[in-house]
């Protein structure tokens, strides 16, 4: 029996406000069953004394530190717009007030 059924394929579909025809939900029940299982047997496999990973390798992210060094004023950073309120960029709504 399949771990996943049309009917939860096509209530996933529906969440992700995706449409897919009955022949997608079919194919798709099946291939989601695949990777359902490749899953388990991953999680079999991890024991407790494997701690959880996302890379084989460590990773480390290189940053320098940061340095205060002089910038534009708020006057000068706008002295180019086309309009400003409040030491802000002022643009068109574009969006309804909801």
């Amino acid at each position: 029996m399949s771990a996943i059924s049309r009917d939860e394929v096509a209530n996933l579909a529906r969440l992700a406000r995706i449409s897919i025809s009955d022949a997608e939900l079919d194919h798709l029940a099946t291939e989601m069953d695949v990777i359902l299982g490749a899953v388990a047997r991953v999680q079999e496999v991890a024991g407790k004394d494997v701690p959880p990973t996302s890379h084989p390798l460590d990773v480390s992210n290189v940053a320098r530190d940061d340095q205060v060094v002089p910038s534009l004023t708020p006057s000068e950073a706008l002295s180019g717009a086309p309009a400003s309120d409040e030491q802000r960029f002022k643009v068109p709504q574009i969006l309804g007030e909801e």
